[in-house]
């Protein structure tokens, strides 16, 4: 049966009529044309599906589109910047040459995303927990992991200088 689901993509409302059975990855890819979430497992095993769901990274080939009634989903697509730019994590996978074939890339990106976003630091042995749904299978990780650990203090730096400045604007 179909129905009309009413979400948020890439900062864009829209409605679209979806099979109830439909997983979000397939409405996302075959309905909206977003190829940056990749099909790899389907079972939520390898990570390659991941978009952010009311900025929770989730695997996209798990979760129902009709449970996105009303949510706001982001891919990599929705991350691209009007003149092009890089976000800090895309750019510190590249600076950090942890990008090869590219077809992890994308989902990896998403949990970056929401890791830096929690505007924490974290250990190394964090970060890999933290990425351990992500299955790559032409790195050894490592360089994935100098990238998110570059973009994570990059952010918190920012952070904390901004957040200084204001304390600094509010004290005088």
């Amino acid at each position: 049966m179909m129905r009309f689901v009413k979400m948020t993509v890439n900062g864009k409302t829209m409605e679209v009529g979806v099979d109830e059975r439909e997983m979000l990855l397939d409405t996302l890819r075959d309905r909206l044309g977003l190829t940056s979430v990749k099909r790899g497992c389907e079972v939520g095993e390898c990570g390659a599906c991941t978009v952010l769901l009311d900025g929770t990274a989730i695997d996209s080939c798990l979760y129902l589109t009709i449970w996105c009634e009303g949510a706001e989903i982001i891919t990599t697509e929705g991350l691209l910047a009007r003149d092009g730019t890089l976000t800090p994590v895309q750019q510190a996978l590249v600076d950090e040459a942890a990008v090869q074939c590219g077809f992890c890339t994308p989902g990896i990106i998403m949990s970056a995303t929401e890791i830096v976003g929690t505007g924490k630091r974290y250990t190394r042995d964090e970060i890999r927990k933290l990425i351990s749904g992500h299955l790559c299978r032409c790195t050894g990780y490592q360089n994935i992991v100098n990238a998110v650990e570059r973009a994570v203090n990059e952010c918190a730096d920012i952070a904390e200088r901004v957040s200084a400045e204001h304390a600094g604007d509010d004290a005088a």
